[in-house]
């Protein structure tokens, strides 16, 4: 179908020069992605890492995602995929499991990966720790309440309570330093078995300056490798991120620190963002931000931003992100907006007017600042009541109808006439079979030669 040109060769030259002349190499990665130069200047950013460990916590996060019942099989898939994916650490399932159920957990990811850590979380006990250790897991998380007697609260006494059952005799009432006593033992017996350690210290959005200085030199102390900053209320913004992790930094120098941000105020990925460039090595997070509640930072959406926006490597096989967010939607059972960063089935669909449509044919990359498929998403482009001849012979041309350039002025006029009695868009069908019933109905042949 052919389409009157609009501007000259030159002119596109012209154009193509000028939009060059304002990218830089690293913002600008032909095919790639095409982000602002100013993102990589430290003067304005400050110093991002080269590099950031990914963890995902996915399979964890399952446990609390309401009306979300998964099959041991169905997790082991997804886990695998993950791990595929290039996810540096997994956070299994936790440790309230059978040994055998553990070890299948481990076999999975090193089958993937032998380089790809797991570690395994929940762990209360000695005898968890044991458990862990012996199926396998490269180390542990040992969580510490962010309160003394408050943390009560969160121990599993319900059960034995409805029970009529004394549970204080089993789990008294702790003291803030008898909550950091407990935590440091279970550091050192994991340690002492050659298991790493992160230490999630929960409610990091109630923590003074004293506590935290308290709680490091207690956790780094006891030989803890990782200090995670654990937001369970997403109540620290990016901000204060930066500066808890600087602050523990200076508490414990030869200790990593991670950060596990809530997605409250939408502000998940920026909190790691800020954190990393205050020097956290390791970011906590699950794809599609699946969690209770607000959710986690996105896997897929941190892995475009420190990638993209920041040149720093995340390991990430971007081109899987978009089918690993598709694993997850079935998985779950819960789906991501049409228009979720990066991953959104039509993140990639700036509408059907001429002046969007056709800029592509110039630069695809001004108004998709990624390429979709880097992520492994695609560009759609819609026809609606605002598009113009050229985004309808695009779209008649993709769906092998070929016309004049008087019948396509008819077809624009019927669609919109269309849509505007329905009150809805034209399916593709829909479209396809208007223009084939016009030429047919032009040509003298009536509607039923045109089924």
């Amino acid at each position: 179908m052919h389409k009157p040109p609009v501007f000259t060769p030159d002119e596109i030259a012209t154009f193509r020069a000028e939009i060059a002349a304002r990218r830089a190499p690293g913002a600008f990665e032909p095919g790639r992605w095409s982000v602002s130069p100013v993102n990589r200047d430290p003067d304005v950013v400050g110093r991002m890492p080269a590099a950031i460990r990914f963890r995902d916590s996915t399979l964890r996060s399952l446990e609390t995602m309401p009306g979300v019942v998964a099959t041991e099989k169905a997790k082991e898939g997804y886990l695998r995929q993950l791990v595929r994916a290039g996810v540096a650490e997994i956070v299994g399932a936790g440790a309230n499991r059978s040994l055998a159920d553990l070890e299948a957990e481990v076999a999975a990811v090193k089958e993937e990966n032998p380089e790809c850590r797991i570690l395994c979380p929940l762990v209360f006990s000695t005898s968890d720790i044991d458990k862990a250790g012996a199926a396998g897991f490269d180390g542990v998380q040992v969580w510490v309440q962010g309160f003394g007697e408050t943390a009560q609260l969160y121990k599993q006494i319900y059960n034995a309570a409805w029970a009529g059952e004394d549970w204080r005799a089993r789990m008294p009432v702790q003291s803030r330093s008898e909550v950091l006593a407990t935590a440091t033992r279970l550091v050192s017996y994991a340690r002492a078995k050659d298991l790493r350690v992160a230490t999630p210290m929960l409610m990091v959005s109630y923590l003074t300056d004293d506590l935290l200085r308290d709680t490091v030199a207690a956790l780094a102390g006891a030989g803890a490798t990782e200090l995670t900053l654990f937001d369970g209320p997403g109540a620290v913004g990016p901000e204060a991120y930066a500066h808890l992790v600087a602050r523990t930094r200076e508490l414990a120098p030869d200790t990593e620190v991670g950060l596990h941000a809530h997605n409250t105020f939408g502000l998940a990925v920026a909190c790691a963002v800020a954190a990393a460039r205050a020097g956290a090595a390791v970011i906590e997070l699950s794809v599609n931000g699946y969690c209770g509640g607000p959710g986690n930072a996105d896997l897929s959406v941190a892995a475009a931003a420190f990638e993209a926006l920041y040149g720093v490597s995340t390991g990430i096989k971007m081109d899987e992100l978009t089918t690993l967010a598709r694993a997850g939607e079935e998985l779950t059972g819960y789906h991501v907006a049409w228009n979720h960063p990066v991953t959104g089935h039509a993140a990639f669909n700036w509408g059907g007017m001429d002046i969007i449509t056709q800029e592509t044919a110039v630069d695809p990359l001004l108004h998709n600042c990624l390429e979709p498929t880097l992520v492994g998403n695609e560009r759609s482009v819609p026809f609606t009541p605002f598009s113009g001849p050229y985004t309808l012979a695009d779209k008649l041309t993709t769906l092998g109808v070929d016309l004049t350039h008087e019948q396509l002025d008819s077809v624009l006029a019927a669609a919109r006439q269309e849509m505007e009695r329905t009150g809805s868009m034209l399916s593709d069908e829909a479209l396809a079979g208007l223009a084939r019933q016009l030429v047919a109905t032009q040509n003298g042949l009536g509607s039923e030669s045109s089924a």
